[in-house]
């Protein structure tokens, strides 16, 4: 019986080290009602997030591409230590009723990661969380504010901010992404 919860603070402690974790199981924020896919994909760009050990670098940015098969690619790029740095990723839709919560795995061998959306215009900004029980005693999370631009006007992020916080989503932690420099991007 040790062997499973062994297993799993394994493959959760990476997860821990780069997060603060809150005590109790994950919020149930509202997502973006009536979520569009096909109007979501394309390149957005990292404005402000919850510090991540998977993100270290600066000019962070996602492309999703729409497959045939309605699963969605999916390539994260920074540029760290000058060096521009790709992985990929395939994302799902994991209930058809509702498309705003999708999974995102960039690894064959860990399940798929929750990616929700908060809510955006599709034109110009969207707000994402992701956030892991474990064992509901604890979580931790992530939420990134994103653009279709390498800015947005502070009042738009303040508003965002306080949509997290509106959904108990603690983002005091949250910090201004680097964009500046980007020439060599996805």
């Amino acid at each position: 019986m040790k062997l499973p919860f062994v297993l799993l603070f394994a493959l959760v402690l990476p997860a821990i080290r780069a997060q603060i974790p809150h005590w109790g199981p994950c919020p149930e924020p509202a997502v973006q009602s009536a979520f569009n896919l096909k109007q979501f994909m394309g390149r957005w760009f990292e404005i402000a997030k919850l510090p991540a050990q998977f993100e270290k670098g600066r000019c962070i940015e996602t492309n999703f591409t729409l497959k045939i098969d309605n699963s969605i690619r999916v390539v994260s790029s920074e540029i760290l230590k000058g060096e521009l740095r790709k992985i990929k990723g395939t994302g799902i839709i994991e209930d058809l009723k509702n498309p705003a919560k999708m999974g995102i795995s960039y690894s064959y061998v860990l399940p798929y990661s929750p990616y929700w959306i908060l809510s955006t215009d599709y034109v110009n900004s969207a707000l994402v969380y992701s956030c892991t029980d474990i064992l509901r005693l604890f979580h931790v999370d992530f939420a990134w504010i994103m653009s279709r631009t390498r800015t947005l006007p502070d009042a738009t992020v303040e508003k965002a901010k306080e949509i997290f916080a509106n959904n108990n989503i603690d983002v005091t932690r949250m910090i201004a992404s680097k964009q500046q420099g980007c020439e060599k991007t996805l």
